[in-house]
């Protein structure tokens, strides 16, 4: 491909990318609770965590593993189910933690950033109905040269959805300091009864007729 139809791609791919996190989502409230509450670097934290999951997902459809998508496929219920259990415990522990004042929030560690990074990482990748989300718009893209480029597909897919991840962490974390205490434990509950609900529907989708028909 020649400089136009590679840059061209690349920014397909980006928009993708960032058409597929900016939807509000389990990890879009983790990504505003963490950045109001913690800072904007837990926050890009949470959010890159989703990025590179997003970006392995991709990479397994932009390369038609077969093997692996045959798996998830198999996998998709204990994974969902997994998934819908790790929200539920992250409710709960959301609910239950208290609100400290923002001047009293020692400095986050880097194990607690890649700990948060790693549990959004395990989290996304619970959820394998990303991936035929992924093997779609490859398949859509093959058209304009995405088979002979996947590497650069999952590249924009990357860069698109932390760019949009590094915009929400920065935002929320500019106004962090407008939330008093009793704000931010407004803000901490109802983001607990948001992942709580969405875990609950997720559960209803897997346990209902067409989810166990499809399973």
């Amino acid at each position: 491909m020649d400089f136009t139809s590679t840059l061209t791609l690349f920014l397909q791919a980006s928009l993708i990318g960032l058409a597929i996190a900016a939807p509000v989502g389990p990890i879009g409230l983790l990504t505003i609770q963490r950045s109001l509450q913690q800072g904007p670097q837990a926050g890009l934290a949470t959010g890159l965590g989703a990025a590179v999951a997003d970006a392995l997902y991709g990479a397994v459809g932009a390369y038609g593993v077969g093997a692996v998508i045959n798996a998830l496929a198999a996998a998709r219920l204990p994974l969902a189910l997994g998934g819908a259990a790790f929200l539920l415990y992250m409710a709960w522990g959301l609910w239950r933690a208290p609100a400290a004042q923002l001047s009293a929030r020692p400095a986050l560690s880097g194990h607690s950033l890649w700990r948060y990074f790693a549990g959004t990482v395990l989290l996304t990748l619970s959820n394998p109905a990303t991936i035929f989300s992924f093997i779609a718009v490859f398949g859509a893209l093959s058209a304009r040269s995405a088979s002979a480029s996947p590497g650069l597909v999952v590249l924009g897919v990357f860069v698109g959805s932390a760019l949009w991840w590094l915009a929400l962490s920065a935002g929320v974390g500019r106004l962090r300091q407008r939330f008093d205490a009793r704000w931010q434990r407004r803000v901490q509950r109802a983001s607990a009864l948001a992942l709580a609900a969405f875990a609950l529907w997720q559960l209803g989708g897997l346990l209902g007729p067409a989810g166990l028909s499809a399973a």
